[in-house]
């Protein structure tokens, strides 16, 4: 096993690079000093941002091999820098370019919020004008895509038809791998974030087997969404302005979320500067996973096993004992409240108040009221997230479980492009290509058919 003893030093100039320098101590900057007792040599790291660079530690060997980290699911690997999205887990913040969640989501709107992702400012009246009408023009989809995507089985999952649909639209616009061009980007961006809610209300009318419906670019964007989810016969869908808000808020609060996994696997296959579709079609493969986007119906799951009050003293020591999972409480991130759960908590209001109560909130109430009285729980710093009652909200708004992931990829889109636009301009950014360590054998000899 290697050994290595560390110190650290505080001093100005970071910038500076790590310096090999056997037996150095105390340069006068901000770095570590690292000690490889196999060896005895000392080497200086520099510190930046709280981080030392991976490349830094391949001038310490000992048999010629440089010295890598190892750290699955990258749980304290830095690869990138972002300005995009600021979080502090313990404090329970969340921010999109510094402002703060609570204040977004109570004053802007999902395509304000979009704008800021991308552009780093809050926009103008109007530039906001200017990028509402760019996105409303560009809800229409090529027939061809409507023809692919009838081509699905009857009961094909809404996600998977949408991941095949965005990546499908690469072909559709050849130009899209133009990534260094800044018009292109722009032009894409916004062909994304205009048909992601057409790609995804289609998915579910034909999982319904309804007839797709097509964008009215007379409504808002979240109502034009509701529209073609819903509407039947009626010469024009009028959704609650309730629901229309409560569900704008929900696409706010997904807007993004910094280097989580479906981000990570846009920027990981984004830095082989492939076309802008290719690449959000892996983040919505990302997301499709029960780990990531699947969660919140997973708490649908669990309240139902409950089933009743009741039950819930039971089912607190079923998770003590190990024989339960309490869904939607904790975060890999997050070691304080979600602040989205809260805002989340506040939007159940308004959209029961038009669809009525669902019967699984009383459940959840008084799960979270036990669970946040239980020393159990609060030592552990489990709270609720963003899944505890987003599932809650869907289900009320008609949807079926299997669409919940759809309206999260709807409203990461803007997010997922403001961190690939970043990756494309950034310099320091190269294809990603993570280290292995090799457990496999070695330079076997090839043994013939009969002596196997």
């Amino acid at each position: 096993m290697t050994d290595l003893s560390t110190t650290a030093a505080s001093a100005p100039s970071p910038e500076q690079g790590a310096a090999n320098g056997s037996g150095a101590s105390g340069s006068g900057r901000d770095s570590l000093t690292v000690t490889d007792n196999r060896t005895g040599e000392t080497y200086e790291l520099a510190i930046t941002d709280g981080t030392i660079r991976a490349a830094d530690l391949k001038q310490i060997s000992a048999d010629g091999v440089g010295l890598a980290t190892y750290d699955p699911g990258f749980v304290n690997t830095a690869s990138t820098r972002s300005a995009v999205t600021y979080i502090d887990g313990d404090a329970g913040i969340l921010e999109y370019r510094g402002y703060p969640i609570e204040q977004l989501a109570e004053h802007s709107t999902f395509l304000e919020v979009a704008y800021l992702l991308l552009n780093g400012e809050l926009p103008t009246q109007p530039e906001l004008d200017s990028f509402v009408h760019d996105v409303t023009i560009h809800t229409f989809l090529h027939e061809n895509v409507r023809q692919l995507m009838q081509g699905f089985r009857y009961d094909a999952h809404p996600m998977g038809m949408l991941m095949s649909s965005v990546s499908a639209l690469s072909t559709f616009y050849p130009d899209a791998n133009q990534i260094s061009d800044p018009a292109n980007r722009q032009r894409q961006i916004t062909r994304l974030i205009a048909k992601m809610p057409t790609l995804g209300a289609w998915a579910f009318r034909h999982n319904q087997g309804k007839p797709y419906v097509y964008p009215d670019n007379r409504l808002s964007y979240v109502e034009n969404f509701l529209a073609m989810l819903f509407k039947m016969s009626e010469p024009t869908y009028e959704a609650d302005p309730r629901l229309v808000k409560a569900l704008d808020v929900l696409l706010i609060l997904h807007a993004d979320h910094e280097q989580n996994c479906s981000t990570n696997a846009v920027r990981s296959v984004g830095s082989s500067q492939v076309d802008p579709y290719s690449a959000i079609a892996a983040g919505i493969g990302a997301l499709y996973g029960p780990l990531h986007g699947g969660a919140n119906e997973s708490v649908l799951k669990m309240l139902r096993r409950i089933g009743t009050v009741d039950n819930i003293p039971g089912f607190i020591e079923g998770v003590k004992g190990g024989k339960e999972k309490l869904m939607g409480f904790g975060h890999r991130v997050y070691k304080n409240f979600d602040p989205r759960a809260t805002i989340i908590k506040k939007a159940c209001d308004d959209v029961f108040e038009v669809t009525g109560v669902n019967p699984l909130l009383k459940i959840a109430q008084e799960l979270e009221r036990i669970a946040l009285e239980d020393e159990y729980f609060v030592k552990r710093k489990l709270y609720p997230n963003v899944d505890f009652y987003s599932g809650l909200i869907y289900e009320a708004l008609q949807f079926p479980p299997e669409m919940f992931t759809v309206l999260f990829a709807i409203g990461r889109t803007p997010g997922w492009l403001a961190q690939w636009s970043e990756l494309v301009q950034d310099k320091e950014q190269k294809i990603a290509r993570p280290k292995q360590i090799y457990t496999g054998y070695r330079t076997r000899d090839f043994v013939a058919m009969g002596d196997r």
